[in-house]
């Protein structure tokens, strides 16, 4: 664990940052955020377990908001009372994990077929 408290980034840096490398995550109110829509609430279950899983493997919780259809992501590292790298790692892996699809890499794994909801589990981007 961090002993020494880190120093948030400042506002300027952290939108130059997610503009270039997490396009789909905002600053708002202090907080990193993202959206994830979903296809139906067992979607949005297995987001708000990925995330779970994610932050928990890493020491670095978010706050969850959650819907049917929607999970928001929101990360800020309290400690500092703001961004630091810590969130941006976070928010680097969950986006990667939450928006990875097999089916497109062409690497074996077929993915969830496309067009049925039965098997729908987000709408990526």
């Amino acid at each position: 664990m961090t002993t020494q408290r880190e120093k948030p980034i400042a506002e300027a840096d952290v939108k130059a940052w997610l503009a270039t490398n997490l396009p789909s995550w905002r600053l708002e109110d202090g907080w990193l955020r993202r959206t994830y829509k979903t296809t139906s609430w067992k979607g949005t279950l297995m987001v708000i377990n990925t995330v779970g899983h994610l932050a928990e493997a890493a020491w670095h919780h978010p706050d969850i908001t959650a819907s049917y259809a929607w999970v928001e992501v929101r990360l800020m590292t309290h400690s500092a009372k703001g961004i630091t790298a810590k969130d941006f790692e976070l928010a680097k892996k969950i986006e990667e994990v939450v928006q990875w699809q097999p089916g497109k890499e062409g690497k074996g794994l077929e993915g969830t077929p496309e067009g049925d909801l039965r098997f729908s589990y987000i709408k990526y981007d």
